[in-house]
């Protein structure tokens, strides 16, 4: 059975009867985790054995997990900091704080493949222009050549632990207020200001290798009049022709406001796969995720099946083992003391 293009969420910590017979709907191709989720490092880990092992090959497991506000499991995980705190070390010691982000991608990875997670949606490649509340210091820095510096450091230290980024929200969303969980936000920049300013963080990251993005929840309405996650102009023709892209796309969360501008959750799920999404996130609605799963028909394109596989996570590994290594050891007293703890260099 082939993965099919819908993300869903979960209820509770184990995987109900009636959610194991969702998995196995054809449309079905991985599902994201949140904080209502976990209890504890094992009991996710069985958790996430347990999607895996409803079907081949293995549905994909995500979550967010980005540290600061956003890291949906915390007791018995490292207490990340938001990233923001990599780029205020930047402007004194950049080669320290990439450094910093790649023994902090490293560690996220690291916790997140021994419990069975695939990937988190991160890093952020927002810039934060000091405007938006929503991003704010979920992102490196204000400076689109810093944020893919310390990206891209954050990036090599995942992969070194199995796991792939998945950078957000293209092609920017730090440039207005508006929260698109509880609004549509409009953003009124042209083209060419976003081009040498948000774009070229996400450009940058594309060059280095990035397997996956996530577009934003954002009206650019100089570039096109639908948000981004559903319009064939940014994906289709800036992200896949212009700046050569060749990886994941996934939509935002179908259950935001921001994507309630394309109507029915089907009729979003419709729309976003059309524009060029190759999986769409139905996170918090069930109803409305039986509703896409009931009326999704169209056929997956091969080529996103290609894509989606890659995000598989790598190696096997347990919390016990992780534990007991001392790169992990060395990892969490750095990442919990950034300002002082002893350069040294690990196997990271």
């Amino acid at each position: 059975m082939a993965l099919g293009p819908i993300m869903l969420g979960l209820e509770g910590v184990e995987l109900a009867p009636e959610e194991r017979e969702l998995l196995l709907h054809p449309q079905v191709g991985g599902v994201i985790l949140f904080a209502r989720n976990y209890q504890s490092p094992e009991q996710v880990a069985a958790l996430t054995t347990a999607i895996h092992a409803v079907r081949r090959p293995r549905l994909l497991v995500a979550v967010d997990h980005e540290g600061g506000r956003v890291q949906r499991f915390r007791e018995g995980f490292t207490r990340l900091p938001a990233v923001r705190r990599l780029g205020e070390i930047y402007d004194r010691d950049p080669l320290r704080a990439k450094y910093l982000a790649r023994a902090t991608g490293w560690l996220m990875a690291a916790e997140l493949r021994a419990v069975g997670v695939d990937f988190s949606f991160a890093p952020v490649l927002d810039l934060d222009h000091g405007v938006s509340g929503i991003i704010g210091d979920r992102a490196f820095h204000s400076d689109p050549e810093t944020v893919a510096d310390l990206a891209h450091a954050y990036m090599s230290g995942m992969q070194k632990a199995g796991m792939e980024a998945v950078g957000k929200h293209f092609p920017g969303h730090g440039g207005i207020a508006a929260d698109s969980h509880r609004e549509l936000p409009v953003d009124p920049r042209s083209y060419a200001d976003l081009a040498t300013t948000d774009l070229l963080a996400f450009e940058r990251m594309i060059h280095y290798g990035l397997v996956a993005l996530m577009p934003a929840h954002v009206v650019y309405p100089q570039v096109d009049e639908r948000p981004a996650g559903f319009s064939a102009r940014w994906l289709r023709v800036i992200l896949r022709q212009r700046l050569e892209f060749h990886g994941v796309i996934f939509s935002d969360d179908l259950d935001m406001t921001g994507a309630r501008e394309a109507g029915s959750p089907p009729e979003g799920a419709r729309a976003a796969l059309a524009a060029g999404c190759d999986m769409v996130l139905a996170c918090n609605d069930r109803h409305a995720a039986v509703a896409i799963l009931d009326h999704l028909h169209e056929a997956m394109e091969p080529v996103s099946q290609l894509r989606l596989i890659r995000l598989h996570g790598r190696g096997k590994l347990t919390v016990e083992r992780l534990r007991r290594n001392p790169v992990w050891q060395r990892a969490v007293r750095l990442v919990q003391d950034y300002d002082t703890f002893p350069f040294l260099e690990m196997d990271i």
